[in-house]
């Protein structure tokens, strides 16, 4: 299983590039989202990162992309789909000195975008998991226009046209429709 990690002593002066094209199965997130059937990511996760060392602060900037095989919410059907995302991320060597709850309460829009690190490398297998994770949508539409099923007889309303009735359907006490009370 490959990781995707940063030597610290090789960002000085110059940024550094890194290309990585690794399997889902290396990144635990994205394995167990399509273990749970959440996405299905048909190809390799690619990515294209730069690390520049900025003061006392690592800034990567990326772009990751992974192709996927989703099913619409609307409709059921299948279709291919991609993430394709950019991103930045700051690193900052890990303080002994943790921030109090005060301090945490005051964090600004960076803080929103750091992260801490320990040891002579950064892997960043968690932070490029979580991007792309960020990118599947939890409701997939083949298509905005998407018209879905039918309510009655369940025929897919985009390729074709069905006999039931087009009142809108109220399915919060549809189930109670035909029930008789007997005295």
């Amino acid at each position: 299983m490959g990781t995707v990690k940063l030597v610290i002593d090789h960002i000085k002066d110059v940024p550094v590039a890194l290309h990585f094209e690794e399997l889902p199965e290396a990144f635990p997130l994205l394995e167990a989202m399509q273990k749970d059937h959440s996405c299905c990511i048909t190809g390799k996760v690619v990515g294209d990162l730069i690390a520049t060392k900025e003061y006392d602060t690592i800034r990567v900037t990326g772009r990751v992309s992974a192709p996927l095989a989703l099913s619409c919410s609307r409709c059921l059907v299948d279709y291919d789909s991609f993430v394709d995302t950019n991103f930045t991320i700051f690193f900052r060597k890990e303080s002994p000195n943790a921030l109090t709850a005060e301090e945490e309460l005051e964090l600004g829009e960076m803080d929103l975008l750091s992260s801490t690190y320990s040891g002579d490398d950064i892997d960043l297998t968690h932070e490029i998991e979580e991007q792309v994770a960020m990118e599947i949508p939890l409701k997939p539409l083949c298509d905005e226009e998407c018209k879905g099923l039918c309510h009655g007889c369940g025929i897919d309303l985009n390729h074709s046209a069905c006999s039931c009735s087009n009142e809108p359907v109220h399915l919060t006490f549809s189930a109670l429709k035909n029930f008789k009370v007997n005295h």
